[in-house]
């Protein structure tokens, strides 16, 4: 629904709203890759998959991950550049701009992967081949292997900063300067206003990396398959599900585009 409104309203035809249409594609993508091996399971009843498949299905998996990295990096500059410099946003977030942002992330996200996939599809599995989880992970087969998995880590050791630190420091220092033009403000309802328009996106980015961190980097002594579970789930499944509810919420112009759209399809409906 987001992504219709995104196309066919002209009002939405704003760098915030073309960075969120990205937004809502990657989690559509991603949820189709992550979630059809468990609807499959519940409705089939067929709990194999060919390890082609299993591959392929981890590769787009963590590939929409990593874009999602770099997307959300684009969106907080965005933000910054209207909160802290408004009188050349029209200039520096203009059409071309946006799109090699976009185009970025998506290319980044999907070439930074590829040397993880290959290793991993390269590793042996002599112990057995039943994976704990609802979809193919990096770390259930990892674990589930039986080869040295040095080379592994190393790739993650370098690969890992540049998809991961990097967007996040990026990020972080965006909304440094966007707090801090905020806190300058002097009028209460002008703090507001403005923080009213990077609010959604920050808590968004919030949950995303909050539910990455608890699947990837806890400490060896608190993994548990059933909590990774659970985790996975949420970002894959529940935060999509919320974004576009979480943008909905703060937002005036996607409130009147989705009334303006009920609204049309329901006189259509009557006549």
């Amino acid at each position: 629904m987001f992504l219709i409104l995104v196309c066919a309203d002209t009002h939405l035809k704003k760098p915030m709203y073309f960075f969120l249409g990205n937004l809502s594609f990657l989690d559509i993508c991603n949820t189709s890759v992550t979630l059809s091996t468990l609807l499959h399971t519940l409705i089939i009843g067929e709990t194999l998959i060919s390890f082609p498949l299993c591959i392929a299905q981890l590769y787009f998996f963590i590939s929409f991950t990593g874009t999602e990295f770099f997307l959300l990096t684009a969106m907080a500059y965005d933000r910054y550049v209207a909160i802290c410099n408004p009188l050349h946003y029209v200039l520096i977030m203009n059409r071309r701009n946006c799109v090699l942002l976009a185009s970025a992330s998506w290319i980044f996200g999907f070439i930074d992967m590829l040397p993880h996939t290959f290793l991993i599809s390269q590793l042996s599995f002599c112990e057995g081949n039943k994976i704990d989880h609802f979809f193919c992970d990096a770390l259930p087969l990892m674990k589930l292997s039986c080869s040295d998995l040095i080379n592994i880590e190393i790739v993650i050791f370098i690969v890992g900063p540049f998809v991961v630190v990097i967007p996040f420091g990026l990020t972080l220092t965006s909304y440094m300067y966007i707090i801090s033009r905020i806190l300058k403000i002097h009028s209460a309802n002008g703090r507001r206003k403005t923080f009213s328009t990077c609010s959604s996106h920050l808590t968004i980015v919030i949950l995303f990396y909050g539910t990455i961190i608890c699947v990837y980097m806890r400490p060896a002594s608190m993994y548990s398959p059933d909590e990774d579970k659970l985790f996975s789930l949420l970002y894959t499944a529940l935060i999509p599900m919320l974004n576009p509810i979480i943008y909905s919420l703060r937002n005036e112009d996607i409130k009147k585009s989705l009334t303006k759209f009920v609204t049309m399809n329901h006189a259509r409906g009557i006549s």
